[in-house]
């Protein structure tokens, strides 16, 4: 009996010291080394790929924003501000109605089929709302010339770029909107126009956020 006890109390005083161990290693050195490592490699990326203009943060490279007027009362969604580029729909988003100490919002995808009555007529209302809020100065925009991307969400409803044909969709309205020449707002797009990863990965897409930025610092000039 003393035996079996002692042989059960030498097992449990292994296997604490093992939790021990690799609590240490696993919980805080494994951690410290590759936050640091990150740190020192990849600042930037470590810390949420931040994007700063005058040294304070203004957004992530990696999440979509919205750029959209002060909400008026009684509406229930803000309309666009359209002297800035408009990113994707973001259908997707949500927000807490679990916990509702915390005022948060929840990404996701629309998990709507394609044959989906709320999907079409989202579809349908996005595509005319850009029709409609791009027709400047005798600049028509067909039906068949708006993107997918400009009409639906990504699986996150946080995707940050947008195709280049959307932004180029935009170049009259924004021109118009700030009292710019069209030359150079389809500029801007170009040189905000980044390729396919490795020239094959992906496809060309325009971060809008830095877009934004360009083109807030072109107004000043």
């Amino acid at each position: 009996m003393n035996n079996s006890a002692a042989n059960t109390g030498r097992v449990l005083w292994a296997g604490l010291r093992a939790l021990l161990v690799l609590t240490v290693i696993t919980g805080v050195l494994y951690p410290l080394a590759v936050t640091g490592i990150a740190q020192v490699a990849f600042p930037g990326k470590a810390n949420g790929s931040e994007v700063k203009v005058d040294g304070k943060v203004v957004g992530s490279e990696l999440i979509g924003q919205t750029y959209n007027l002060p909400l008026k009362e009684g509406e229930e969604t803000a309309a666009p501000d359209l002297k800035w580029f408009q990113p994707r729909p973001s259908n997707g988003l949500g927000s807490n109605s679990v916990n509702t100490q915390y005022s948060i919002i929840l990404s996701g995808a629309t998990n709507r089929s394609g044959d989906n009555e709320d999907l079409i007529t989202w579809v349908k209302d996005a595509k005319a709302a850009v029709i409609k809020d791009n027709l400047v100065n005798g600049y028509t925009v067909q039906p068949s010339d708006v993107p997918a991307d400009a009409v639906t969400s990504s699986g996150s409803g946080l995707d940050p770029h947008i195709s280049p044909e959307y932004a180029k969709l935009q170049v009259h309205r924004i021109a118009e909107k700030n009292n710019l020449d069209v030359k150079q707002v389809e500029k801007l797009v170009a040189d905000h126009t980044d390729d396919r990863i490795l020239g094959f990965i992906g496809e060309p897409r325009v971060n809008v956020l830095q877009l934004n930025i360009a083109l807030k610092e072109l107004t000043k000039g």
